[in-house]
This record gives C-alpha cells, sequence and structure tokens, in this order.
C-alpha cells in the first residue's frame, strides 16, 4: 500500500484493488485506534482521519502495524439478506448482454454473496462486489431520470441498491422493500463496508 497525507488530520491509503481497500476498512474498523474519527472507503483507497491535527505521526504508525483482513476472514462477516423481485425493465437487456437467460440472470445475482465495497453516489447507496463475473454489464446508453427507491441494479463490476428515488444509468433487474437509509436507525445505513450481502428471489 502506499500512505499520503491528506490534510493536516487524515491519511489516504493507497490500494492496488478494491478487494484490498475493504480488507484495510474492515482491518481499521477492527482495530479501534486511538484518535481516528472517521474511516471512507473507496474504490481503491482508504480515508482515515484524526480528532486533531499532528496526529497523522501516530496514526501512520499505527497503519504500519497493520495487515488488511482477508477475504477468507470476512466471509464471517455480517450478512444481509435482500429480498428481491426479480421484475427489473434491464433483466432482459441483461440477459441477451450475458448470454444468459433471464432465469439464468436471477440465479446468478442470488447464488453468490456479495459484499460491500463502499458507499457513494447517495446515502444509504453501498457498491457491492464478489459476484457472479458473468454478471458484468455496462451501464445503460441512456440514464434514466427517476429510478424509483429500492430498485436492484447491475453495472460494471458492482450490484446495487438505489435508496431513494434518483437519476440513474444502471441497468436494473428488480426491486426490493428492504429500506437501505433510516436516519432512526444506527448507523442510518443498512449495508456497511465489509457487510455480506445475499440476494433472495422472492414473488
Amino acid at each position: 500500500m502506499m500512505v499520503l497525507t491528506y490534510g493536516d488530520r487524515s491519511l489516504l491509503i493507497e490500494a492496488e484493488t478494491t478487494d484490498q481497500a475493504i480488507g484495510w476498512t474492515v482491518a481499521i474498523n477492527e482495530a479501534n485506534l486511538p484518535g481516528v474519527v472517521d474511516v471512507v472507503p473507496g474504490a481503491r483507497t482508504v480515508l482515515v482521519t484524526t480528532n486533531g491535527p499532528g496526529r497523522t505521526g501516530a496514526l501512520r504508525a499505527a497503519l504500519e502495524r497493520l495487515t488488511p483482513t482477508s477475504g477468507e476472514a470476512r466471509r464471517d462477516s455480517t450478512t444481509v439478506e435482500v429480498p428481491v423481485v426479480y421484475d427489473g425493465p434491464d433483466l432482459d437487456d441483461i440477459a441477451r448482454l450475458t448470454g444468459l437467460s433471464p432465469d439464468e440472470v436471477v440465479t446468478a445475482h442470488t447464488s453468490t454473496p456479495w459484499q460491500v465495497a463502499f458507499g457513494g453516489f447517495a446515502p444509504g447507496f453501498a457498491y457491492l462486489i464478489g459476484g457472479d463475473p458473468r454478471l458484468q454489464v455496462r451501464r445503460r446508453d441512456e440514464a434514466r431520470t427517476k429510478v424509483p427507491a429500492g430498485a436492484v441494479g447491475l453495472a460494471g463490476e458492482f450490484s446495487g441498491i438505489y435508496p431513494r428515488q434518483s437519476p440513474g444509468g444502471w441497468q436494473l433487474l428488480g426491486h426490493t422493500d428492504l429500506p437501505m437509509w433510516d436516519v432512526d436507525r444506527d448507523p442510518p445505513a443498512l449495508l456497511q463496508p465489509g457487510t455480506l450481502v445475499r440476494f433472495q428471489s422472492v414473488s
């Protein structure tokens, strides 16, 4: 990894892969490092913020003593089951792009556990990785102006669930009624980095 100074309170870890970034995020959160107030993962980075200036030297030394949590160790992490009605408007297009039948797309999406890599785009939106590689499809050529809350989609290596109505260009294969964001929940986001997600097909 490479650790860069990011202002006077933060360090930015540059990882080689998304999986490695998840591993660093889980390891840092589990270590409960003194003075750390926020850990924000990205696709290839992890931003670690302290509670004041002058603490980054001690933080850097602490990070050098850590190793990222392996994917095998993370298989024992919290699992969230997400019921999905696979009635998405792009299901047939996903089948065409992958060479699978619509039923095979659903089986592929539900058979392999996904893992939360990082959040972004909107509060409660989680980028999920690690699913069946056959489901890697490009974004839609033209984004929709309104994607309903709960829509489940695919884009590139990721799957995701829209937490609220918003524009979006992901390929939509179904929807869930499970709320992704709830301000009365602690934490408000249902899906946290490192969490395993299993999709379940329901009527």
